[in-house]
């Protein structure tokens, strides 16, 4: 699994000009899942985002979490994390999760970061969807569980 993960001051998913999630402070997370990912992917990414310290304490430091800070995430499922660019210059997608095995593990990770008590947003899984957000710092960062 991959998970962009964008610190934002607010951020929003539209499906046909109607808003459909929308957040204030918190992260904007794209998440890629890839055709071997497995529950335990899940888990390890819910635990590195959940911890992740990236707000700003009374220092000006990165070293609050979102469950410190009580920010909110947009979650967006993403297939073209997995884009192969490596041949020609129309992208393969063949290693994306195909939707019976993504779908799950997608519904899975949202579930799991409620669970936190954290407030979660989503788009709608395989949706034509506009997506506009504020990225606060910017502070992007990509984590990717086969990188552990």
């Amino acid at each position: 699994m991959k998970a962009v993960v964008q610190r934002v001051t607010q951020a929003e998913v539209m499906i046909d000009q109607k808003s459909v999630g929308k957040i204030d402070q918190g992260f904007m997370i794209l998440l890629g899942i890839h055709e071997i990912d497995t529950a335990e992917d899940v888990a390890y990414l819910i635990r590195k985002i959940s911890k992740l310290r990236v707000f700003e304490d009374e220092a000006g430091k990165m070293n609050l979490s979102i469950q410190d800070i009580q920010g909110s995430i947009l979650s967006v499922s993403q297939f073209t994390l997995y884009a192969d660019t490596k041949k020609g210059n129309r992208p393969s997608f063949i290693e994306a999760a195909r939707p019976e095995t993504a779908i799950p593990l997608y519904e899975l990770f949202n579930k799991q970061l409620k669970e936190l008590e954290i407030h979660v947003e989503t788009g709608e899984f395989g949706a034509d969807m506009a997506v506009s957000l504020i990225n606060d710092g910017p502070v992007t960062i990509i984590i990717d569980t086969k990188n552990r």
